[in-house]
This record gives structure tokens, C-alpha cells and sequence, in this order.
């Protein structure tokens, strides 16, 4: 009979509910099944109770550095992974490392082992909507869009229900398939979802639009967010005339080429905003803007704010 198998949760301020509670729950719910399969604690840095990103707060069971025989640590956060860092916390999570513990992130948490200096050589994945900032923080690092990675000693997870297939893949590999899926039964799941599949809905069904040319233009304008495609160049690779796609982008989606194009560039100069701690100057070069009044200025249109201003309110 397998041992039972431990995990430890470091939950940073601001963390993720849906995250911690999508990783955890599976493993009680395995337990029902294979009784004493799996432990688990919950950890702060200081061994306080912890507030989440939606003002709950939660009692833990001690404070990292009382934690001991860590098999496989997962540190859970939210928004704003780094401004709780401190050097202590990464010097901890390396000691962990040193002494053979499996570490994993679920959401941002990957933020935090990456200024640990633990993720390279190591596939990372988290929550979409924070890559963009990771990946300007941390540009060596290969970020992907898999729901998980599962390395050696090394686990990140887009967190959300993603945690939860994340955990069930752990379960099916050392209990195998069918208590997974008895498992993922329990709460509605459905099948178990692979690491490959995408976070995000697919441009078809995100914009709701299923023009084979359409689709290619904007795949390729999300692939250049900061290095600005002229539009003349996005008809050529598209096949078509600059007129026919302006008419494809009116008939689909009620916008010029030129608007969407500037709304995605926006939208992750928001992201950037929120999930980052760059500057406004930075952010305007990462989303192709050449001067911070323009983004300024393109950036009030859309939000009715300006982007100093909207990152006040966002934090």
C-alpha cells in the first residue's frame, strides 16, 4: 500500500480562492475513496491567518519555517505575487529545493519562484492574463499556454479550475486513471482535462467569427502586441487587399482592422497595469506605443481613464 503523500500550501496575501480550493478539494475527496492517500497543510510566511483576493481571510496551520519533511510545496497567489516577496521567502523556498522538495505554483505563485531563481531550465505556465507581465519581467524564461507543467520537481498551473486538473492528473499518476475520474465525478468535472488543452477560448469562438482570413489577422495581430504590424503588411500576409480586409473586419465585427487592433494592444497594456510593476513608459513600449502621451491619450479613450490613474484604482 502507498504511502500517504503530503502536500504543503504557502498562500500569499491577495491569493487565489478558486486556485487553493480547486487544488485541495480533489485530494479530500480522494481520500474518501483510498483512505489517508493524501495530507495536507496549510502555511503563511509569518504562520498568520492570510486574506484573498475576494477579503476572506484564512487561518493556516504554521508558518513556512516551522515546516518540516516538505515533500511538494505549492506557493498560491493572486494579485500582486511580488510585492509580499522578500528575500527571506526565497531563500526559504531554495532551502526547500535543496533539500529535495518537489516546488509548484498555482496562478502568479510562478512570479514567486522565478525571483527565487527557481524556475530555470523549466517550461512555466500561469493564469494568462498574468504572462504578458511575467514574461517581461522574467524574458528567459520559456512561459506556455498549457493548463499545467509538470516537470521534474517543478509544477506550475494556470490556477482556477486548472488546479484542479492539475491535482487530478497527480492523483491518476500514483493511483491511477479510474479514481481520477471518480474523482473529477464528484464535482460535475467531467472528463480530465490534458495539460495541452488552451486556457483561453480559441479566436472562432472568442470573437465569434469563423472567416478563415478573418481568423488569420487577428492571430497574427496578438502575435504582434509589441512589435506594431503596419496594416498594408497585415493584408499582404493575409492574401488580401488592404480593402477587402477592412470590409472583412466591418462585415464580422463592426470595426476597422485598425480599431481592434488597437483594442488588443490596450487591453494588455490593462494587464500589464494590473499584473506588473513596470513602468508607464515600459508598458507604452511593450504594447507598440512610441511615446507615453500617446498611450496616455489612446489609453483614456478606451478606459475612460488615464493608465496612471487606472493603476491607482487597481491596486
Amino acid at each position: 500500500m502507498l504511502e500517504t503523500q503530503e502536500f504543503h500550501f504557502l498562500l500569499l496575501p491577495e491569493f487565489s480562492v478558486m486556485g487553493f480550493a480547486s487544488a485541495v478539494e480533489p485530494l479530500r475527496v480522494a481520500n474518501r475513496f483510498v483512505p489517508d492517500a493524501y495530507r495536507w497543510k496549510i502555511l503563511s510566511q509569518d504562520g498568520g491567518p492570510v486574506r484573498a483576493s475576494n477579503g476572506m481571510s484564512l487561518n493556516v496551520d504554521g508558518a513556512l519555517a516551522s515546516a518540516q519533511a516538505v515533500q511538494t510545496l505549492f506557493v498560491v497567489a493572486g494579485f500582486n505575487p511580488l510585492q509580499h516577496y522578500q528575500s527571506a521567502l526565497g531563500e526559504a523556498l531554495r532551502q526547500l529545493d535543496r533539500q529535495g522538495a518537489t516546488l509548484g505554483a498555482i496562478d502568479t505563485g510562478a512570479f514567486v519562484l522565478a525571483q527565487a531563481r527557481l524556475l530555470g531550465g523549466h517550461p512555466v505556465t500561469l493564469h494568462w492574463e498574468a504572462q504578458s507581465a511575467f514574461k517581461e519581467r522574467f524574458p528567459n524564461l520559456t512561459v506556455t499556454q498549457e493548463l499545467f507543467e509538470r516537470g521534474e520537481r517543478r509544477i506550475t498551473c494556470a490556477g482556477g479550475t486548472a488546479a484542479m486538473d492539475m491535482v487530478l492528473a497527480l492523483i491518476s499518476q500514483r493511483h491511477g486513471q479510474a479514481l481520477a475520474a471518480t474523482v473529477s465525478e464528484q464535482f460535475l468535472h467531467g472528463p480530465v482535462r490534458s495539460p495541452s488543452e488552451h486556457q483561453r477560448t480559441e479566436v472562432v469562438a472568442r470573437f465569434g467569427v469563423h472567416d478563415k482570413k478573418l481568423v488569420q489577422a487577428i492571430q497574427t495581430m496578438q502575435a504582434h502586441l509589441e512589435e506594431v504590424i503596419v496594416m498594408d503588411a497585415l493584408a499582404a500576409a493575409m492574401g488580401v487587399t488592404r480593402r477587402q480586409m477592412e470590409r472583412l473586419f466591418a462585415a464580422h465585427l463592426q470595426v476597422s482592422p485598425a480599431a481592434f487592433y488597437l483594442s488588443l494592444r490596450l487591453d494588455r497594456a490593462r494587464q500589464l497595469l494590473e499584473q506588473s510593476d513596470m513602468g508607464l513608459m515600459a508598458i507604452a513600449l511593450a504594447c507598440g506605443f512610441a511615446t507615453p502621451s500617446h498611450f496616455s491619450r489612446a489609453y483614456r479613450r478606451r478606459f475612460g481613464v488615464r493608465p496612471k490613474d487606472e493603476r491607482s484604482r487597481l491596486r
